[in-house]
């Protein structure tokens, strides 16, 4: 365990509001319509109501939907499905190397622009028709975040994903 995090005087919050990992975009995926296959994009352009291009553009709270690619081997090897296209995941944008539940009441800039996290991002039933039988009970605690436009901008695959600093 790090010598900061056994340091007596650092309280929960103060350990919940530091996050020094920086993640990157690893993929970013684009639906235009209901039902339709995502459509997998090199960048994106976010305006305050979400991903341009994406159906979800205009959903507020729900307008950015993110996982971790740490989780995708996961859900690989739970289903025995391998590899696991992140498409069939219905999440726009996949990150590795830094803790999505870790910005649970933050703000975190991923590229040009800033999101904030507004929920989880809960799995349907239609993962059982994406995964197999199970689908659902396996992206339980797996499927990602949900977010708001807090600052439109440009967001590249390999764009850093870090915790926004206003000071």
């Amino acid at each position: 365990m790090a010598q900061t995090a056994l340091n007596k005087n650092n309280s929960l919050k103060k350990l919940m509001e530091h996050i020094p990992q920086k993640g990157k975009v690893t993929w970013i995926g684009l639906r235009p319509k209901t039902r339709a296959p995502l459509n997998s994009v090199k960048e994106v352009e976010v305006n305050q109501k979400g991903l341009i291009g994406d159906r979800y553009n205009g959903s507020g709270n729900r307008a950015v939907t993110l996982i971790q690619a740490e989780h995708l081997p996961i859900i690989a090897s739970i289903m025995s499905i391998s590899p696991i296209d992140p498409g069939i995941l219905r999440r726009n944008i996949v990150v590795s190397g830094v803790n999505l539940l870790a910005f649970k009441d933050k703000q975190f800039i991923i590229g040009d622009a800033v999101l904030e996290m507004t929920g989880y991002c809960h799995p349907c039933s239609r993962m059982e028709e994406a995964l197999g039988e199970g689908g659902y009970n396996t992206m339980r605690g797996h499927a990602g975040i949900t977010a708001k436009v807090i600052k439109e901008g440009k967001i590249r695959v390999n764009d850093l994903v870090e915790l926004y600093q206003t000071s």
